[in-house]
């Protein structure tokens, strides 16, 4: 199944990853192919009845999450749990993740990171007997897209924390490094930023690498 999970706020056709989501989606052609927009369906912010839920897991062990349920003491971590359980569900239902995220004040949407904190539940992504990964066998390819360029070697290198926390959340999730594809549009904002006028034709190539690189990914 592919679980493709837009998160940019920008739902017109002047979304770069969403464009290039659709091109890896199209070119993918699976027929089991889950489409979540994180703007049009926020997910909701985790609560402190999730925090508490949570640390009452993580003093069990690894608990898959057909047993969570045994461990609710609250109407509060109920709804929690409701909440919570569908994510977990479809993401591990996925041989493919697809993710559009754009770069916003130099990291992730507000929108994604709401996911990722409740997907990421105190062992729903762990093999309770052997403690292993129950990504390991996923593939994950996130689109990124950045106004400005922030390359090796680029004045705003520095400034990127889209890049390095991604890496290091699926790597810390158990995703392996040849499963985790981050493929990047830079220069995105090159038609309505003055300061960034001369820079077309670069960012016109970054532009399609990053598509000519999602549709071989999506050929596999």
């Amino acid at each position: 199944m592919l679980l493709h999970i837009d998160s940019s706020a920008d739902t017109t056709a002047d979304s770069v990853t969403r464009q290039l989501t659709e091109t890896f989606a199209r070119t993918h052609g699976t027929a089991d192919h889950r489409h979540r927009d994180l703007s049009a369906e926020p997910v909701a912010p985790i609560t402190p009845a999730y925090t508490t839920l949570g640390r009452r897991v993580e003093r069990e062990g690894f608990v898959p999450p057909a047993k969570v349920p045994a461990l609710i003491e609250s109407t509060a971590e109920q709804r929690e749990w409701d909440l919570t359980l569908p994510y977990i569900t479809e993401l591990l239902a996925a041989d493919t993740l697809l993710l559009g995220v754009p770069m916003y004040n130099f990291s992730i949407p507000a929108a994604l990171k709401a996911w990722i904190d409740r997907v990421t539940f105190p062992g729903a992504l762990t093999e309770p007997d052997t403690g292993e990964s129950l990504l390991r066998d996923t593939r994950v390819v996130v689109v990124m897209a950045r106004g400005g360029g922030y390359g090796p070697g680029t004045p705003r290198e520095h400034f990127d924390f889209q890049t390095p926390y991604l890496r290091a959340y699926f790597g810390n999730l158990g995703v392996p490094p040849e499963h985790l594809h981050l493929v990047a549009a830079e220069l995105t904002r090159v038609d309505v930023l003055p300061q960034l006028a001369g820079l077309e034709d670069l960012a016109a190539a970054s532009l399609a690498r990053a598509r000519a690189t999602l549709t071989a990914l999506a050929a596999v």
